[in-house]
């Protein structure tokens, strides 16, 4: 499913004393299985402007589309748009309520009036998704679990719907490195399997730089910067100026390059960087 957003304005609270503009014309597409990370300082306008993407928010003015439906058009069910659109909040273990890790799960597709076998097959395959085991994990209670692994069940019962659409709210926050790294491997495998649409908010620019094509960069409820990760993280000085953090590798290239080494400014992974790096010695080896 595609994305389209435009003009898109927000503003809470209006003609009030604590009326605060949170969006500010925000236009932007996204094309259907990419994975996008959106990225900000805190109050930039990421948690406001994901709302508006399954209709929780209505926008001030501007357009909302989700494959060509304007869905605030009053002819359009957004439960119909929720059960494509999959938002998956920052913390979502605290919004666990049900007594059984099945019946959490569950709770999603039994609402889409699907058979008991369809409903349990979606269950497996999500607890699957996210790395558990269904068998062992299924009559355990959610609240005896670790914090990571109650993330996971609130991950699975989004995945259960089987979204068009999954966005998540800094889906790592809060977690030990092992518990992020899981998260983040499971997402993407979610992606690179099924081909979904992904939108990932995160505050982590390494996570953003490994995992996603497209990147839009949010500052004080406008969009600073959109594009591939090679161009947004080459424009280093805007991203500091916003007040985002670097990824450790640009980082390192930059200061390379400051120091009079001629290794090239677009490289961001550890293994790119490495190359660049053992292509620079083995030239100066053979001058």
């Amino acid at each position: 499913m595609s994305i389209i957003v435009e003009n898109l304005i927000h503003v809470y609270n209006p003609n009030t004393p604590f009326e605060s503009k949170a969006l500010s014309d925000i236009s932007f597409s996204i094309e259907e299985g990419e994975f996008v990370g959106l990225i900000g300082h805190t109050g930039s306008g990421k948690s406001t402007l994901i709302q508006h993407l399954n209709g929780l928010l209505k926008p001030t003015k501007g357009k909302v589309q989700i494959n060509n439906l304007d869905i605030m058009d009053k002819n359009i069910k957004l439960n119909e748009i929720r059960k494509k659109v999959g938002l998956v909040f920052q913390y979502p273990e605290y919004q666990l309520f049900e007594e059984t890790i099945y019946k959490e799960v569950a709770f999603g597709p039994m609402n889409l009036g699907l058979t008991d076998l369809e409903i349990e097959a979606r269950v497996k395959e999500a607890l699957e998704l996210v790395g558990l085991n269904f068998e062992y994990m299924k009559d355990r209670s959610p609240f005896e679990l670790s914090g990571g692994q109650r993330r996971r069940i609130a991950i699975a019962g989004v995945i259960a719907m089987k979204p068009e659409i999954l966005i998540l709210d800094e889906p790592t926050a809060g977690l030990d490195p092992r518990g992020r790294d899981e998260i983040l491997n499971q997402i993407k495998e979610l992606h690179s399997k099924y081909k979904i649409t992904v939108i990932l908010v995160s505050h982590s620019m390494e996570d953003i730089a490994r995992l996603v094509s497209k990147i839009i960069v949010m500052d004080r409820g406008k969009i600073a910067l959109i594009g591939p990760p090679r161009e947004i993280f080459r424009e280093a000085e805007k991203l500091e100026k916003i007040g985002l953090g670097l990824p450790q590798m640009t980082r390192l290239v930059k200061k390379l390059r400051e120091k009079g080494i001629n290794i090239r400014d677009n490289v961001f992974t550890v293994e790119e960087v490495k190359n660049e790096i053992l292509k620079l010695v083995r030239d100066k080896k053979n001058a």
